[in-house]
């Protein structure tokens, strides 16, 4: 009783909160989708980490780790690192770039960076963006259905669908801006939970001596690198490391977290902004991690079962009911704060960037939010898919179809759209034939290669960008 309480207590709270966004709804496609562009550093950072941790930190990488043991840890400084690279030369030239453009997508903007319209690429666009940011959607209305699973034992379409209705009601009611908002209140629940969790968990042990010792007790936990390396020696644990570098980097080529850094009030905070969002994302992570690696002690039998549980489960082990409540709110929360995001961004990709202008409209901004959220349910619900896969999948595609070329307008340089379109097909075309043709993907994240060759082929392809024709310079 106490765990449903507290639970549905800070729902409520989150669901208030983005409701309480529409009173500064203009109802402009500029502010449904990029709030204005009027948004403070720490909203901006905050919002940007909570969607980019989302139901696959809490469920994926929980139950990554309590598989993997320490090897895990590499996930964590490459997915990091790799993201600092890319935002040290990226975030401020898009954040010039969306306001010089006064485009609302993200397609649209990478479409007219320097002054033409690519009109056939920012279509193919679209269309790859609605196909797996939906499907990446419905990753994380899954995760929030498994959550309720793990502590209740009920059906995890019921949660899915609790999901999926609260998203619906703030994400109609503010669009981005209740996006932000709740976003920020549910990253400091997230930061709250995991940090419990941690804590209780090293204790119920009997401290950290206890936990190694656990540790060891687990035949290859600790090893420092998985024994699986596409390669042997140290060729094979230098590409191990640099697939998740690879990962980390292609948050440059997500829209739905992208987008956040193009809604902040002035290109000059963002040094702020990345302060906020490395700052949160670098502790919340490694807690994240340190709670896989406990679950495996506290439930050594789940493997049998689904290793994704790991965490609610665990939580129930450990934590007085109230406090499971917070853990399941937590939970809810990474996925409620990167479903809206996703499923905004694949409503701006319909509205703006494939339908006729004239049917932008605030009817049917909130329509295609609206079906966007639908779809995600259904791919939920339809069969019990692997959380931590298929967001790897979906983000590792959406990677290789803009990574490369957003790295190479931020470094000045310019292609054709022919050139464009063919480093799109290209890079979506290794990434998935890495995947389900080769099989190479538990090796070797297929963000690497698929982002690595159509950026080569971009630079071959390329020419040096004149101020004139720079969008961001305007």
């Amino acid at each position: 009783m106490m765990t449903a309480l507290s639970f549905g207590v800070i729902l409520a709270l989150f669901v208030a909160i983005g409701l309480a966004s529409a009173r500064k709804a203009t109802g402009s496609r500029t502010d449904y989708y990029l709030a204005s562009r009027s948004v403070r550093p720490s909203l901006v950072g905050l919002s940007a980490v909570a969607t980019n941790n989302s139901g696959y930190m809490f469920i994926g990488v929980i139950g990554f780790t309590y598989e993997t043991g320490l090897a895990a840890i590499w996930l964590m400084i490459g997915w990091i690192l790799g993201d600092f690279i890319g935002s040290t030369f990226i975030h401020r030239r898009l954040r010039r770039a969306a306001a010089a453009t006064d485009e609302a997508s993200f397609a649209s903007v990478l479409a007219r960076w320097h002054g033409e319209t690519f009109r056939k690429w920012r279509t193919l666009a679209a269309i790859i963006m609605v196909v797996f940011l939906v499907a990446y959607a419905g990753a994380q209305v899954a995760a929030g259905g498994k959550a309720l699973q793990g502590v209740f034992g009920i059906d995890p379409r019921i949660g899915a669908v609790a999901v999926a209705a609260m998203v619906l009601a703030y994400s109609l009611a503010g669009g981005i801006r209740a996006s932000i908002w709740t976003d920020a209140a549910q990253s400091i629940t997230m930061m709250v939970a995991m940090t419990v969790l941690f804590v209780a968990g090293i204790a119920g042990l009997g401290g950290i001596s206890g936990v190694i010792e656990g540790w060891w007790a687990v035949p290859g936990y600790l090893d420092l690198f998985p024994e699986d390396l596409i390669l042997p020696g140290l060729a094979g644990t230098g590409f191990f490391i640099l697939g998740w570098l690879f990962a980390g980097f292609s948050v440059v080529g997500q829209p739905h977290v992208m987008i956040r850094f193009m809604t902040l009030d002035d290109d000059r905070n963002m040094v702020r902004a990345r302060a906020w969002y490395y700052t949160y994302f670098s502790g919340f992570y490694l807690l994240a991690t340190g709670v896989g690696m406990l679950s495996r002690l506290y439930l050594p039998d789940l493997s049998s079962l689904d290793p994704e549980l790991a965490l609610p489960v665990m939580a129930m082990e450990v934590l007085p009911p109230v406090l499971v409540g917070l853990i399941l709110a937590g939970i809810f929360a990474a996925t409620m704060s990167t479903a809206d995001s996703l499923v905004l961004a694949s409503s701006a990709a319909v509205t703006h960037d494939l339908a006729p202008e004239r049917l932008e409209t605030p009817f049917m901004l909130k329509l295609a939010t609206a079906i966007a959220i639908a779809v995600a349910l259904v791919l939920a619900v339809s069969e019990n898919r692997s959380v931590f896969s298929l967001v790897i999948l979906a983000w590792s595609t959406l990677a290789s179809a803009f990574a490369p070329l957003l790295a190479l307008y931020a470094v000045r340089r310019r292609v054709s759209e022919n050139a464009a379109i063919l480093m799109l097909i290209t890079g979506v075309s290794v990434a998935l034939l890495w995947r389900f043709g080769l099989g190479w993907h538990d090796r070797l994240y297929e963000g690497l290669p698929g982002i690595a060759v159509p950026l080569l082929l971009g630079i071959l392809l390329s020419q040096p960008a004149t101020r004139k024709t720079e969008a961001e310079a305007a």
